[in-house]
């Protein structure tokens, strides 16, 4: 039995920072940071059956096309991501009366829909980009066991061509859902590795008033390959969502609309755009899927 201060409950059974019972959950869902992004995509749905919101965690339901999905939001960073994984993995997969593990596990479908900014001149702003990898460098996942999902060839790589100081904490990389991949990829969107910070400012290399650790690290990060592989984009959620969820056993795919590019210094001149392209773009794909 997991005990009460572990998995806390609201009084009304419901997990106890989303604010959901298992019904109130599809096992498709779309994360957006942003709560007020939950209904720039609900807007699209033929039907609103149950909607939610605790702090930044907002949660609507519904039917698009004929399919069940749920919208979420995370908020910000990969410290709230532990917070979401562990609570939605909680609905579906630990029985909240008896407080045990089930012994007939779900496997969720999760989908990031999100922005960020572009690493690399060549992809451009209004495009989309899939993390085949998330490189977290974030630290938050080394609180689990993750070898056995963690790509170590990729993570040496990296920490080799940065001259990665560990003190900061070895970086982790761990590679996307091959399911939902087949499910949403086109010639049009570009793929690549996604670097997931553990804040805004210092640690994506940006400087106000403070001095940083690593001047050129965002400058080593453009010239990184893996096999191939680029770093294409950075951002705060994506290694995060990709660790938990394969260690849980659900499928995770991070999608990002690029409205800046940070090598050419360029900004999407209408960023709501090329982000209601991306939404309707996954939601005709989730709901194509058999």
């Amino acid at each position: 039995m997991i005990k009460e201060s572990e998995l806390i409950l609201n009084p009304d059974g419901s997990v106890y920072h989303l604010n959901l019972r298992p019904e109130h959950i599809a096992n498709d869902i779309i994360f957006v940071g942003d709560q007020n992004r939950v209904e720039k995509i609900t807007q699209f749905f033929d039907s609103i059956e149950y909607s939610t919101q605790k702090r930044e965690f907002k949660t609507q339901t519904g039917i698009y096309k004929g399919k069940r999905i749920s919208v979420m939001s995370t908020g910000i960073g990969p410290d709230n991501i532990d917070i979401v994984l562990n609570e939605l993995d909680a609905l579906v997969n630990i029985d909240l009366k008896t407080r045990k593990p089930k012994e007939n596990l779900t496997s969720l479908n999760i989908i990031r829909i999100g922005t960020s900014g572009s690493l690399q001149e060549d992809i451009p702003v209004d495009s989309f980009v899939m993390s085949k990898f998330g490189l977290g460098l974030d630290n938050m996942l080394r609180s689990y066991l993750i070898d056995e999902v963690s790509n170590t060839a990729l993570e040496d790589a990296f920490v080799t061509h940065t001259n990665w100081d560990i003190r900061k904490g070895r970086p982790y990389a761990i590679p996307c859902s091959e399911k939902l991949e087949k499910i949403i990829e086109s010639d049009k969107i570009f793929k690549g590795i996604t670097a997931t910070a553990g804040g805004f400012y210092g640690p994506q290399g940006r400087v106000l008033r403070l001095n940083i650790q690593d001047e050129e690290l965002n400058n080593k990060m453009d010239n990184f390959d893996f096999n191939e592989s680029r770093i294409t984009n950075l951002e705060m959620e994506t290694a995060a969502i990709y660790g938990l969820s394969s260690l849980l056993g659900h499928n995770a795919l991070s999608l990002n609309a690029i409205i800046a590019n940070r090598a050419s210094g360029t900004f999407s001149e209408d960023p709501y755009k090329a982000v209601d392209a991306l939404i309707t773009y996954t939601l005709n794909k989730l709901a194509g899927a058999k």
